[in-house]
């Protein structure tokens, strides 16, 4: 069946609060029912019907055996092919349960305990307890102040990772969160030359890959030359809400020289996340237009009603990162407006110690969801 890009209506426009409550999955459960959760990385859209379809017909014909074949492999060239200009020719591919299991295998693959790993605060919390668990030390090249990578902390960094023959290695977002940079290509062709020159091999995390706003332009990490020693890992579960069917794609450079032995997918995740990238793309460029009014929107409510707030529009994802150390909140604002406002944002505290006076809020919900939420947090500044 041929990708599908049909029109699609705003899949955020019209949203029941009291559906939504009704849901039990982190976001909708983790709070009383006084609180707006705008926090975990889930959007409030209901599934793309081609989703939906995919995984129906599989259950109804008790497809639901052991993945097999090359299905999801090929939808993601197809995507990335058609939306990021990128042939994956030369790379190979593993299917895991998700991101981060993709993440864990190949670090433990291509670097021994007590190794360094290289990130970039402010950046996602698990990554932190990925190193702790895994017995990494953490090594920070913080992001410039305006949410760039910063060759002189990343050179620093990589010095710091590989002295006296130690294996080192770099984990990286891409597009970024929390921030939603979306690297340039001039970019991540500055942190592979070091990285070659420094013998650090990368893992790029490309889980928002998908959800690129109109002003940006995706480049996938190994699409970049002097990459073919590194990886990269992407999911349609968070382009298109899938995080409940468990699958995801390790990609490995074609110079790397790991023979991998992958596994963890489940075969309805795999179907789910192989109509994702090949017919519900008409379905995500709704999404993201969603997404680019709810972030215009955003700076509209936080320049009427919390002028004080520093906000820059996200280049992707449905994330929004705000500095709130100018209105009195103090360290750990989440915290402060949980209990007052009852709104439920991501703490910017566990992003590392760049989230001090932060708050992370998600975007991927409806407008009027949005300003009752921005209402109730105005209230406490005034």
């Amino acid at each position: 069946m041929s990708a599908l890009n049909t029109t699609v209506a705003n899949p955020f426009a019209d949203l029941d609060l009291d559906r939504l409550r009704t849901r039990t999955c982190a976001k909708w459960g983790y709070y009383p029912e006084d609180v707006l959760p705008l926090w975990v990385a889930e959007m409030d859209a209901y599934v793309a019907p081609e989703i939906t379809a995919a995984v129906t017909a599989a259950m109804e014909n008790g497809d639901t055996g052991y993945p097999f074949g090359s299905a999801y492999p090929d939808a993601v060239a197809s995507f990335a092919a058609e939306r990021w200009n990128w042939s994956m020719e030369g790379i190979r591919t593993g299917l895991v349960a998700d991101v981060l299991s993709g993440v864990r295998e190949v670090l433990a693959e291509i670097s021994p305990v007590g190794s360094a790993l290289v990130l970039t605060p402010p950046v996602y919390p698990p990554f932190f307890g990925i190193a702790g668990k895994m017995g990494r030390e953490v090594i920070s090249a913080p992001l410039t102040t305006d949410g760039r990578m910063d060759a002189a902390a990343l050179e620093a960094a990589f010095q710091e990772a590989t002295a006296n023959g130690r294996v080192g290695t770099m984990l990286m977002s891409n597009p970024h969160n929390p921030t939603g940079t979306v690297h340039s290509r001039a970019e991540l062709e500055m942190l592979a030359n070091l990285a070659r020159q420094y013998g650090v091999r990368v893992i790029s995390d490309e889980i928002h890959a998908p959800l690129i706003m109109p002003t940006s332009t995706f480049t996938p990490y190994l699409s970049v030359a002097n990459t073919g020693q590194d990886f990269a890992v992407v999911s349609a579960s968070k382009g298109w809400n899938l995080a409940a069917f468990k699958a995801a794609m390790v990609m490995i450079g074609a110079d790397a020289p790991e023979q991998m032995m992958l596994h963890g997918a489940g075969h309805i995740g795999v179907i789910a996340h192989t109509a994702a990238f090949n017919h519900a793309r008409g379905w995500l460029d709704a999404a993201i237009g969603g997404i680019d009014s709810n972030r215009k929107l955003l700076a509209d409510l936080l320049e009427t009603h919390m002028p004080r707030a520093m906000y820059q529009m996200p280049e992707s994802t449905y994330l929004a990162w705000i500095d709130l150390r100018d209105l009195g909140l103090g360290d750990d604002p989440a915290a402060t407006i949980l209990e007052k406002a009852r709104v439920g944002l991501s703490s910017g505290t566990p992003f590392g110690t760049q989230g001090v006076g932060f708050v992370r809020f998600n975007m991927a919900t409806s407008p009027a969801i949005m300003e009752e939420a921005v209402t109730r947090i105005a209230a406490l500044t005034k």
